[in-house]
């Protein structure tokens, strides 16, 4: 998709109606998304961030043969043949103390006591499980089962060998991630600094939650919904408050916007009408460029991408359902690439399902639909049940578990078909 050319004055509005589909929108979010700056956190704090390079294994995990259940360990080959019926005897000769190394050699038709964890004594390469033994108090241990080299024992390396990629750049850390690191010894890493998101809300008819509306005003919805979605995507929230219909008060809050953040929102001001300056006021910041304003989807239609500043800017819809899912589909994947997350992962939904539609699901083409639907399991089956409601209305949302999209070629789906469920 070309690219507007840069721009350093303020440019007509008109000449940045440009519909893009959202397969161009995420591949322009992509282009522009600028990584954040690189800090060394200690792992127990690095949950949730994003490596900002490959992360190479120091030493073998684990670098001892050790048991992986309890039982004994023996010679494999001591125990070829041994069954129920016709058991093996072999000569116990102590017991593996834990976190201590064992330094006597396991000789032929020789057996250790060992638990779950415990360190091979030399010369063993295996190890029955405790179920498949009798001790005879003579000295001697009835082995009901033979075992194979290696069989029960976690060997040096075989979790990861030394050198080996643990980790590639851009991954996002879960908890079990951690315990990996510390399993080899990385107690600090480098991960990308949580982008901060600072969010403006526009409108003369927003107020405060808990203030009572007058007739023609509304309640700030999106403020709070929006705040909570930028610390989802690993953003750090910083709340610029309500801006009212006025160019110089959306200019101000934009230079603050800018100068202190790595990426801003607006929402609200993104569709034509006589009050939406969001354009004009974002083209009148130097190194000022319009991606597109505009993608063709529903809900969310008039969603602007920019640059101010050298840093992205984007509008959202002021309806709340619409900023929700534009957000959930575009700029919560902005936050984490500027974050440090690569296109491919930023993009993908964290989670979804399969279900099966309970009716028809109309759609205009031309046009990427995303239907709100709730999930019921009946009869071993799991449905999805398309909800009505509009842009406007924020219970919609509320009530449902996920959306359906109908891509942009097709004009809706048939009650009995398969789709994916992006889940809520």
């Amino acid at each position: 998709m070309p690219r507007a050319s840069a721009a350093v004055a303020p440019t007509p509005v008109k000449a940045f109606f440009r519909v893009v589909t959202s397969a161009e929108a995420r591949e322009q979010l992509s282009a522009v998304a600028p990584k954040t700056k690189v800090e060394m956190v200690p792992v127990v704090a690095a949950c949730g961030r994003v490596l900002a390079k490959a992360l190479i294994a120091p030493v073998d995990l684990p670098h001892f043969h050790r048991a992986n259940m309890d039982g004994y360990a023996v010679r494999a080959q001591d125990t070829f043949g041994a069954s129920p019926s016709l058991p093996i005897y072999l000569k116990l000769v102590g017991s593996v103390e834990m976190g201590k190394e064992v330094k006597r050699t396991l000789k032929k038709g020789e057996a250790m006591r060992i638990a779950t964890g415990g360190m091979l004594p030399p010369g063993a390469d295996a190890m029955v499980m405790v179920e498949y033994t009798e001790e005879m108090g003579d000295g001697t241990v009835e082995i009901h089962r033979s075992v194979s080299p290696w069989e029960n024992i976690l060997r040096t390396g075989e979790d990861i060998k030394k050198g080996a990629q643990i980790f590639s750049a851009g991954r996002r850390l879960r908890a079990q991630d951690l315990g990996a690191l510390t399993g080899v010894g990385i107690t600090t890493v480098p991960v990308h600094c949580r982008p901060v998101v600072a969010l403006i809300s526009t409108g003369d008819e927003i107020v405060a939650p808990h203030q009572t509306p007058k007739p023609g005003q509304i309640r700030n919805v999106n403020q709070y919904s929006l705040c909570a979605m930028i610390a989802e995507a690993g953003g750090e929230a910083l709340d610029l408050g309500v801006v009212k219909d006025d160019r110089a008060a959306l200019e101000k809050a934009m230079a603050q916007a800018l100068k202190v953040a790595d990426i801003v929102i607006i929402s609200g001001g993104s569709s034509v009408g006589t009050k939406d300056m969001t354009v004009d006021v974002i083209c009148s910041f130097p190194r000022s460029e319009m991606f597109f304003h505009g993608i063709s989807i529903a809900p969310g239609k008039p969603t602007i991408f920019a640059r101010a500043a050298g840093k992205p800017v984007m509008g959202l819809p002021g309806h709340p359902v619409s900023a929700l899912v534009v957000f959930a589909l575009f700029a919560a994947p902005l936050i984490r690439m500027v974050g440090g997350e690569p296109p491919a992962t930023a993009f993908t939904p964290s989670r979804t399902t399969r279900a099966t539609l309970a009716q028809n699901i109309a759609s205009a083409p031309g046009r990427e639909d995303y239907i709100r639907v709730t999930l019921e399991h009946r009869n071993g089956t799991l449905f999805a049940h398309p909800l009505p409601g509009k842009s406007g209305a924020i219970f919609s949302l509320v009530k449902a578990d996920g959306m359906v999209c109908i891509p942009h070629d097709e004009e809706g789906k048939e009650a009995g078909e398969e789709v994916a469920v992006i889940l809520f």
